[in-house]
């Protein structure tokens, strides 16, 4: 299996996160997956954010939940952007899309729109919450799911086998041995996070995982080369 660079909200590095700006840019540095977080609007858009709140964001604050799509579109997201829905991202990129769910609210939402567009090839799902995973796949059935750990041990990999993850993405900064090769003993692709610097691309080389998530466009070219 080739070696996968997936760009963190894009390229949230060097453009705002979760924006349209930040997917065009990811896709023309040629990162293989974009990688983003939905949220549910009051008025149920699936909108494309990472945090439940605002506030960090955009000039708005408070949460998500709590406002409509109209409210959401009104708020600068970095540099001009708005708040996309996930929609309009598929239509502004073609590359393959790892969407993050967190809860089983988002899951439902998200599964409307992947019978709709026939995204099954496309879109792989991930999420922290072993619910949200099961109720995507009782949902659409086949869907690629991936389970996500930041404070982790090999009960990672219990879990993914549990909700029928075939991934887990793990932080790389607290990922060990052990933990790799009894995801390998139970056949799980394994992503590594956030990749940012080349010790860290370094470390993803020698654990032989099969790709790792980045904030930076640059980890494409240069993963190619590091040993």
């Amino acid at each position: 299996m080739n070696f996968l660079t997936i760009g963190h909200r894009g390229v949230m590095g060097v453009e705002p996160e979760n924006t349209l700006r930040s997917f065009v840019a990811a896709q023309q540095a040629g990162l293989d997956v974009i990688e983003l977080d939905l949220h549910l609007s009051k008025d149920g858009a699936l909108v494309v954010m990472h945090d439940a709140d605002v506030d960090r964001t955009t000039d708005g604050s408070g949460p998500i939940a709590e406002k409509t799509l109209a409210e959401l579109r009104a708020l600068d997201a970095g540099r001009g952007e708005h708040v996309p829905v996930f929609e309009e991202v598929l239509d502004a990129v073609k590359c393959p899309v790892q969407a993050e769910i967190k809860d089983e609210a988002a899951a439902r939402a998200l599964a409307e729109v992947m019978h709709r567009r026939d995204l099954l090839g496309r879109v792989e799902v991930s999420s922290f919450h072993d619910e949200a995973i099961a109720e995507i796949a009782r949902l659409v059935p086949g869907v690629r799911t991936a389970l996500i750990g930041s404070r982790f041990g090999t009960d990672i990999v219990d879990r993914a086998v549990e909700t029928g993850a075939r991934t887990v993405c793990l932080n790389i900064r607290r990922l060990t041995l052990e933990v790799v090769e009894h995801a390998r003993k139970a056949d799980l692709r394994i992503i590594g996070w956030v990749v940012n610097t080349q010790d860290h691309l370094r470390l993803v080389r020698a654990l032989e995982l099969d790709g790792a998530t980045t904030d930076y466009p640059e980890i494409k070219r240069t993963g190619r080369f590091t040993a």
